[in-house]
């Protein structure tokens, strides 16, 4: 049986359709993302799931136990769940360490051990007032955590945050799931937080799921040009534009389009087994290069380390077979 199984669910606001038919389910221990535009309908989702919007129609499952939304409840919310809002709140002007034990309900130990797996032990005397973003949201997290729950959602947690916060709570994350042995469902737009930490990513556009797949498969085979988008730069290459590539690969399109990442397209000097072109930009960013090669009828963008050439420099773009998409 699943931890989570979400069932046709579907949301209206004001004569809008939010979410359309919503259907999956998750594993215990399973690290699952919901991907997706500002508007797709996640963070809507995650709080259906959490118990706290009704849904217009459909069911939400945790633990076999179908979840009320606040239409059905007095206190809204589902027991077992745990829900970090990207707008979370912490009281004023308390200690950290009051904080913790108003929300405790685990032996000192235990609570030890989580503050130590939340990285919040150093925290503990200062005042709420006196916290960063990053440590407030490690903090909200930590007593939530102390509610011993056993699914943790959390809406773009890794939002507004610098690369050294980042990068601490993606490793809070993992020891939560490896030593608590909590599952988390999380919400997130941004490519890098979610292809290096997801088992699996569903991704929404317009209120509904139009792909699930492992972080490879998604990013590798996107189902269309929104999901690729969601996930990277890529080059879509037309039909009408696309003879070259035809030639080489040694394909016929049928009427679809290549879509290729810039990193799978390599520079060569040769013209043979490729397609010659002519370099019109050059944008250096420290470990890579994105040169745009303008070939015929088309430019592409071609991620690479170490180009030493320049603009108006005759170059030869090659690809893989295996690493070209149609959509």
């Amino acid at each position: 049986m699943p931890l989570l199984e979400v069932r046709n669910i579907s949301f209206q606001e004001r004569n809008h359709t939010v979410l359309q038919d919503i259907s999956f389910t998750q594993q215990e221990l399973q690290k699952l993302v919901l991907a997706g535009e500002t508007g797709s309908g996640k963070s809507t989702l995650l709080q259906i799931i959490a118990g706290l919007v009704q849904p217009s129609s459909g069911e939400v499952f945790f633990e076999g136990k179908r979840v009320r939304g606040p239409q059905e409840v007095l206190v809204p919310g589902q027991p077992g769940i745990a829900y970090l809002s990207q707008h979370f709140e912490l009281p004023q002007f308390l200690r950290v360490e009051q904080v913790m034990k108003y929300a405790n309900t685990f032996a000192d130990e235990e609570a030890e051990n989580l503050y130590e797996i939340c990285r919040i032990q150093h925290l503990l005397k200062r005042k709420t007032s006196e916290l960063s973003g990053g440590e407030r949201q490690r903090i909200a997290l930590a007593k939530l955590l102390l509610g011993a729950p056993k699914l943790l959602l959390l809406d773009e947690p890794f939002s507004n945050l610098d690369n050294g916060h980042k990068k601490l709570l993606k490793t809070v994350l993992r020891d939560i799931s490896e030593q608590l042995k909590i599952t988390s469902l999380l919400v997130s737009h941004d490519p890098l937080d979610t292809l290096s930490w997801a088992d699996e990513i569903l991704v929404l556009e317009n209120g509904q799921i139009v792909q699930r797949g492992t972080p490879q498969e998604i990013y590798r085979r996107p189902v269309n040009a929104y999901t690729a988008g969601l996930f990277g730069s890529y080059n879509l290459i037309p039909p009408a534009e696309a003879f070259g590539f035809e030639a080489m690969l040694r394909i016929a399109l049928n009427e679809k389009s290549l879509l290729i990442r810039p990193e799978y397209l390599k520079i060569r000097k040769s013209a043979e087994n490729g397609i010659a072109g002519t370099v019109k930009s050059v944008q250096f960013f420290g470990s890579y290069s994105e040169v745009e090669v303008q070939l015929s009828g088309v430019s592409v963008i071609v991620k690479t380390v170490g180009f030493q050439g320049k603009k108006g420099d005759k170059v030869c773009v090659t690809v893989a077979a295996e690493d070209v998409w149609y959509v």
